[in-house]
């Protein structure tokens, strides 16, 4: 059986390729692993109520695994949040101060968030090198829990000052409105 060329499928192929691109353009490196744990709590929370309410007779590690397992999905996923710049804030206020003023508003805001997690991964740290318990029913050091929240921390840091950068350089955030731009409805 001979094969022969479509008219256009090369043209096809590039379409449904740069199709695939655009689904793909908003992700980044750091969603990966936010990725892999939210899909490993989701399989050991399905093993967990398998186990418990069809066997039933539930697996020892399942619930412990599955509380660390959210905690890995929380520190990981928050990059993602900082990185679209979708964390809750008031805007409120910013309705009743100059325009001058919102803009060294929202760069203090964005100050202060990285001040904040540079805090938040000094205190990991800290837990870090002092703590020396032992996960109860996995055989594993609590640090390893507290060196992946220290890396989601980091990874929000690095994005906090490029989306801080973003918001000076363009002289707006999404706390005000910029001039020319209309209130919201």
């Amino acid at each position: 059986m001979s094969r022969h060329a479509e008219p256009g499928g090369n043209d096809r192929q590039a379409q449904s390729v740069d199709d695939m691109r655009g689904r793909l353009s908003g992700y980044r490196l750091e969603d990966v692993p936010a990725f892999l744990a939210f899909w490993a709590l989701a399989g050991v929370v399905f093993l967990e109520v398998f186990t418990r309410y069809v066997l039933n007779d539930s697996i020892a590690w399942t619930e412990e695994t599955a509380r660390y397992l959210l905690i890995c999905v929380a520190f990981l996923g928050a990059p993602i949040a900082v990185r679209k710049n979708s964390q809750i804030y008031v805007r409120y206020f910013y309705r009743f101060v100059p325009p001058g003023l919102q803009r060294v508003l929202s760069t203090l805001v964005d100050l202060g968030n990285i001040l904040f997690l540079c805090v938040l991964a000094y205190l990991a740290v800290k837990v870090i090198t002092t703590v020396r318990q032992r996960m109860a029913a996995i055989d594993l050091p609590m640090s390893a829990l507290y060196w992946v929240v220290l890396a989601g921390i980091i990874v929000m840091i690095v994005r906090a000052i490029h989306v801080g950068w973003q918001h000076f350089r363009s002289g707006t955030s999404g706390l005000y409105e910029s001039p020319g731009e209309g209130p919201e409805t």
